[in-house]
This record gives C-alpha cells, structure tokens and sequence, in this order.
C-alpha cells in the first residue's frame, strides 16, 4: 500500500478524538477481563476533546485495584482535513504515578509519536491533560469528565459485520450483482491491481482504509459484476492470495420492485436471452408510462439494463417539449446455482424534459426536488403490470416469501 501522510496543520488543529462509532475501534483482546492476580482492565472508547471528534480512540488500560500499571493508547485518525484517508498509532504507555509517557511511530507515514499525559480520577469520572506529538507538531490535550468501560462491556459494543454472505439461500437479502471481497491489507493494492481491464465496477468508497480497516488489518471491496458471471469470479477470488472472505452482499435491487418469474421462456440453453425479455418489459412499460420505447442496453460489466422512453410532455402542450425517461433493471437467476426462476427487478422511472423539436430551443432547468417524504415518480402501476404479463410472483415482506 501507499505510504499516508499527516498533515501537520490538521493534526495541530487536532489530535486525540471522540470516538463516533465505538464499533469501528477494534483491537486484539483476552477474552478474558481478569488475570489470576485480580488485575483487571479498563477502556476508554470516548475521550473529550480529542481530535475534534474526527479520531477513533481507544484508551486500554490494566489496573490492580484503584492502582495504573499498564495503559496502551490507540489512536486512528485523517491524515489531513476533510480527508477520508487515516493513519494510525498505537503506543505502549509507561506508568509513573499521574503520569502517562511514550514514544511510537504512526503505521502510515512513519512519523514520530510521542505521548506525555496527566491522568487524575475523581469518583467515577477520569481527566486527561498534557501532550501528544506527530512529528514536528505538538497538540495540548485537555479532556475533563472522561468515564470507562470493563472488558465486557467494550466487547459487548464491538460489534463487526462485513455483509459478506458466502453463500445466500437465494437473493432476497443480498443483491445478485453485488459482490465483496475482504482481502488483507498488505496485498489489497495487489488484488485491485488485478481488477484492471475486467469487466467489473469497484464501488470508491470501498478503496478508503477506515480505522476499522487499519486495526483487523483486511480491507473490504465492493464490487459489481453481471450476476450470471458472480458465483464463478467469486471462486477465483476466493483462490486468490490474502483473500480471507468473499461473497454476496447488499446492492441495487429492492424486494418491492422484484418479481420473481419462470426462467424456462427466457432461456437459450444455460444462458439468459436478456434481450428477448428486456423487450418483453419494453413494450409493458411503454403502456403504463403512455412513452414510446427508443432503446434498451445492457452494461457489459454489472449486467445492469438501461431502457429509455420519449413522449409528449403535458404540462405545456403547445410548446411541443419531450420527456425522456430512464428506467434501470437488472435480471438475473433468484438464486446462486442452478435454478428455474428468474429474478426482474425494475427502478423507479427517472424523467427528464426538453426542447426537442426544430428551430429555436426553449432551454429549461428542473429545480424539482423530492417533497419531505421522499416520494418516488409514479409508474403507474408498472411492477403489477410487470408480475401479470410476465406471470411473475412479488414478494412478501411481511412473510418473506415469493407469493
């Protein structure tokens, strides 16, 4: 992996955190919350006034009664403003009294660390007062009314969840086009590497290393590829060095947009006639949305169809103006493996409007916006139109089960 970078105006600004989301702050612990001498240990996940809120923090410490013996500090933060990259220290703190000390490295950039801090109780609450130094910059920390957590109760709120399903019963909770792979972060520029030039579509936001990433020391790749082309680039995946994970996960689709119908019409021997149906749900759609079809598409890589739509727009009829609309779906089998049902999962129609006709253009702009509840276009009835043309089935969510 590239080497991060601090950058030290942002980290003056702001060096120790509250932890946000305490589940994303993961460290390697005993299972255990005693030790045969009555030690017991401590965690502080939330420290005031630490990095402006933007670090995940983790304060481990072992005490012997009331008495400090041992304390390690863990701290994942930005490596500049505004950035979604992070670098991340962990430093072994010497205990001397009310005095915590010690020096490290960040994992990333390599960049000297050095941690002098005042620890002082009062009842149940903790502050925190002193130094910390990345490189060159040194940042006063200041965090009163900082309260713990035992052992369980910091295991207790980890919880880690990847949405990785191996092997889904069928595709009612994960998406058939949606794929992850988790890999290990020492060969993930390897393994993206080696995506370049195949017909797959990474999602960006799962490029970013996040705290939670830094600490299990495995990345998660969100990809997506044509469902029928998923179960087999999976098995090479998972034969591929440091990939300890890989499965369906959450995607485009939407259960109350699916139906489920038989895939015996819309087969040419193992394979999906994707066309001979994207023009069956063409000539549906172009009566419930009163639109004349223009063109249907499949992308190569996610399997997802395009098809668009034109017709007369009605709020102003005598300007002649056009309405384009876009409809998204996505067939695919309604289970990994061999199956005789298909899956049909068609979007919300999305329209636009302009000039088209000859001579001088009208140029317009939609300054539209969804009301407060987030309603979608109507399609007037598409999907039910969809189920009983194609003898499809919905689902029920109430139920979970196709009916």
């Amino acid at each position: 992996m590239r080497a991060l970078l601090v950058c030290p105006a942002f980290v003056l600004a702001a060096l120790l955190a509250t932890s946000q989301h305490p589940a994303s702050a993961q460290m390697k612990l005993s299972p255990k919350a005693t030790t045969p001498g009555g030690a017991e240990t401590r965690y502080f996940t939330s420290i005031d006034g630490l990095m402006d809120g933007n670090a995940d923090v983790i304060l481990k410490e072992t005490r012997q009664g009331k008495t400090l013996t041992a304390a390690v500090l863990d701290v994942c933060y930005p490596v500049a403003k505004n950035s979604d990259r992070k670098d991340r220290f962990v430093v072994n703190l010497q205990v001397a009294g009310q005095n915590l000390t010690g020096t490290t490295q960040s994992i990333g950039a390599k960049a000297p660390v050095s941690v002098k801090l005042t620890r002082k109780q009062a009842g149940d609450m903790f502050e925190f007062r002193g130094q910390i130094s990345i490189g060159q910059v040194v940042t006063e920390v200041t965090s009163p009314d900082n309260s713990d957590l035992s052992e369980k109760e910091f295991l207790d709120s980890q919880t880690s969840d990847d949405g990785i399903t191996p092997q889904p019963k069928d595709f009612t909770d994960v998406s058939p086009e949606a794929i992850a792979v988790k890999v290990k972060l020492d060969v993930a520029t390897d393994f993206l590497k080696s995506l370049k030039g195949q017909d797959v579509e990474v999602t960006l936001a799962s490029l970013n290393v996040g705290c939670d990433a830094l600490r299990a020391g495995e990345q998660t790749i969100n990809m997506s590829v044509d469902p029928e082309r998923a179960g087999a680039l999976l098995a090479k995946f998972k034969a591929m060095p440091g990939v300890t994970a890989a499965g369906w996960t959450a995607g485009m689709t939407e259960m109350d947009r699916t139906i489920r119908i038989p895939a015996a019409d819309w087969r040419d021997g193992d394979k999906i006639n994707k066309d001979k149906l994207a023009s069956a749900v063409a000539g549906v759609l172009s009566t419930t949305l009163a639109a004349k079809p223009v063109s249907q598409s499949f992308n190569p890589a996610t399997g997802k169809l395009k098809l668009v739509f034109k017709r007369p727009n009605q709020d102003f009829p005598a300007l002649g103006l056009t309405d384009t609309i876009d409809v998204a779906g996505l067939v695919s089998p309604d289970k990994p493996g061999t199956t005789d049902k298909l899956m049909l999962w068609i979007g919300s129609p999305a329209t636009t409007t302009a000039d088209e006709s000859s001579g001088a253009k009208l140029n317009l702009s939609d300054d539209a916006s969804p009301d407060e509840e987030g309603a979608l276009p109507d399609d007037n009835g598409s999907i039910e139109a969809l189920a009983k043309e194609l003898k499809g089935q919905h689902w029920d969510a109430d139920k979970s089960v196709w009916k």
